[in-house]
């Protein structure tokens, strides 16, 4: 069935721009490290950290990371998510030891938006099904007697079998086929996936889940990422020729995210 996504960000590091600041001030001071966080009130902070970014200073926010856990998105996204390693760890839901008895599946808009091409599209994911458990139980037999020829418990076969099954089976699902994912990233890597991917020639699915991401940090840290987002925020788009030609409309939509 149809999936939406659902972005929640489950862990951060707590403060993180007393923390970045405190971090950035030892670099800058002679006092030790009991000495640090001295005088950094709420509006120092943010007096402080604001300069670290306008510097460009940017090695003091990979102290604080940010985990968020995201449902409702497809395996064709994850695999470009996954894409992005440099401060980043990703923790996904396994077709290899979860059996899909229903899976679901995301519908791209423009297919959505044509009632012929979204009627073919579900038709095909629920085929995409029926294959999937046939060839689940297909193996499962094959499996199961193998083993038990083999001389393993009947109990333990059927176990052994099925991950066996579904293993290979799933090689059937389609890029559409909807995932889970938990991840963490430092302040300094969702900057720059900000940076790539709200960007508006981001593919689609990719661009709505870091909005989505950025609205739910600038909530923890609206200092910190005030300016976070396309590069467009902060000029003339680098794309040139290849630009959307929406700059404007773009700086509007994140500067009221």
């Amino acid at each position: 069935m149809k999936s939406q996504l659902k972005v929640s960000l489950i862990n951060f590091t707590p403060q993180p721009e007393k923390t970045i600041a405190a971090a950035a001030k030892l670099c800058y001071s002679r006092v030790g490290v009991e000495e640090i966080d001295r005088n950094l009130t709420p509006e120092n902070v943010e007096k402080f950290l604001k300069i670290l970014m306008d510097m460009g200073h940017e090695s003091p926010i990979e102290h604080v990371s940010f985990t968020f856990g995201v449902e409702g998105v497809s395996r064709a996204m994850s695999h470009q998510l996954v894409r992005h390693r440099v401060g980043c760890s990703y923790s996904q839901q396994s077709q290899r030891y979860v059996k899909l008895e229903q899976f679901d599946y995301i519908i791209p808009p423009s297919i959505e938006a044509i009632p012929e091409a979204r009627q073919r599209f579900i038709q095909a994911m629920e085929q995409a099904q029926v294959e999937y458990d046939f060839l689940v139980e297909l193996l499962l037999d094959r499996h199961t007697k193998a083993l038990l020829k083999n001389g393993m418990k009947e109990e333990q076969a059927r176990r052994a079998a099925e991950k066996m099954s579904i293993e290979d089976a799933r090689y059937i699902f389609p890029n559409a086929c909807e995932t889970k994912v938990v991840f963490t990233m430092n302040a300094r890597a969702l900057y720059h996936f900000f940076h790539q991917r709200c960007c508006e020639r981001a593919q689609w699915e990719i661009r709505q889940l870091a909005t989505e991401m950025l609205k739910r940090v600038r909530q923890i840290s609206p200092v910190l990422f005030a300016k976070a987002g396309p590069p467009c925020l902060k000029g003339a788009c680098p794309e040139k020729q290849m630009t959307c030609g929406s700059g404007e409309e773009v700086r509007k939509k994140f500067q009221n995210l």
